[in-house]
């Protein structure tokens, strides 16, 4: 049998760009070179102590089986409690549904609330699976371009201007990836005002939510009851391959959202659930407070390194672990310059044509996911690099 009879959908499903530089940057580091990695988006943090131990207690005490498709009843009660105490946020645990990451979250919202044929407005950049988890449901995502004054955040005069028939709601997110970026609350309040005048879904993609540096840390739960959030344990709590996120949606789609998670997945990860639990204590908390002091010396050292270098960075890098920056003087094809600062210098980027269409050939993404040492030496290769390109 040949490719040539897979589903038509997996033709709409673009691969990573990175992967590329990704799996050079493997082989290099195989020949023994020395590879300083800013590409991928996960920092050199493990999960804390007491969240590997209380894993590992979950496993000794044979919590190992099946939890409810909306997840353990305990951990959403708890993630209740900490929008209340972080964010002073009324959340019923009801609301909250336990998934296999964020990526399950989005995929359960996509079954939920996009028919097929219609579409998802996104601004251009965004997170590339996004598209993808509509493509699954025969849906699609329109990318669109920002203001003059902010390039990359999603217009909403434009938004209205490209409503259409087939439109059934908005995604954002904030912290966002690949830039950084972090929307004010008023922002999204209004956001939220012309899409429920649309008559439309708003989701806001909340999974960096505690890594911000400028701007308000708050929760697009605050606004509306309404307003469906995605969150994870993967960016702040640092579990990455725990596989554990979450979603909030309005009462009203409890229902159709409890059938879709048991059909879709049964439940998430019963150990990480029980792990995620001791996520959410006062001294964990501290600790993930403290690894985010630490991404914000990093992000000033990356930061005071790009613009002294002469770096264009093309949005405000407020929080997350990532700046997006301009490297249009050097090259018309950022993955190019991306592969071949990688064989020059040993430096992986992520191009921008991973997040998006509109001028993408322009950007690349640094993730500042390694120590202040690492990152020096980064700009020190990559000085280098653009001297010999000038």
């Amino acid at each position: 049998m040949s490719s040539d009879k897979l589903a038509q959908r997996v033709a709409q499903i673009a691969p990573f760009q990175v992967m590329a530089v990704l799996a050079r940057a493997k082989e290099l580091q195989a020949l023994g070179k020395d590879v300083i990695h800013l590409e991928i988006g996960e920092p050199d943090f493990t999960a804390p102590e007491p969240v590997a131990e209380a894993g590992m207690q979950a496993i000794v005490a044979g919590h190992t089986g099946y939890t409810a498709a909306q997840g353990l009843p305990a951990l959403r009660a708890k993630i209740s409690d900490y929008y209340q105490k972080r964010y002073r946020v009324n959340v019923a645990p009801e609301r909250i549904f336990i998934t296999p990451g964020a990526s399950g979250a989005l995929l359960l919202l996509s079954s939920l609330m996009v028919d097929a044929g219609h579409e998802v407005l996104m601004p251009d950049p965004s997170y590339p699976c996004n598209r993808h988890f509509l493509a699954q449901v025969g849906a699609k995502a329109r990318l669109l371009q920002g203001s003059q004054n902010a390039p990359f955040v999603l217009d909403l005069e434009t938004l209205v201007k490209h409503w259409g028939p087939q439109t059934q709601g908005v995604w954002l997110a904030s912290p966002a990836n690949p830039t950084g970026s972090v929307l004010p609350r008023d922002y999204i309040e209004q956001a939220w005002g012309v899409v429920e005048s649309l008559g439309g879904h708003l989701l806001v993609d909340e999974i960096y939510q505690g890594l911000v540096y400028e701007g308000e840390d708050f929760t697009a739960l605050g606004i509306s009851d309404e307003i469906f959030v995605v969150n994870s344990f993967s960016k702040f709590f640092a579990m990455t391959g725990w596989r554990l996120g979450w979603l909030v949606l309005p009462e009203w789609a409890i229902e159709g959202t409890t059938k879709l998670a048991q059909n879709l997945f049964i439940s998430a990860p019963t150990v990480a659930q029980y792990a995620a639990l001791r996520a959410l204590d006062d001294d964990v908390l501290e600790i993930c407070e403290q690894r985010r002091q630490s991404l914000a010396r990093r992000r000033e050292v990356l930061v005071n390194g790009l613009k002294g270098l002469g770096l264009p960075i093309a949005s405000p890098a407020q929080g997350a672990f990532y700046v997006y920056v301009d490297i249009s003087a050097y090259t018309d094809d950022a993955m190019q310059w991306c592969l071949q600062l990688l064989e020059e210098e040993f430096v992986a980027l992520t191009p921008g044509a991973d997040f998006g269409h509109h001028d993408a050939h322009k950007y690349v993404r640094f993730a500042y996911t390694c120590d202040e040492a690492r990152l020096d030496q980064a700009l020190v290769r990559i000085a280098r690099f653009i001297g010999k390109t000038e």
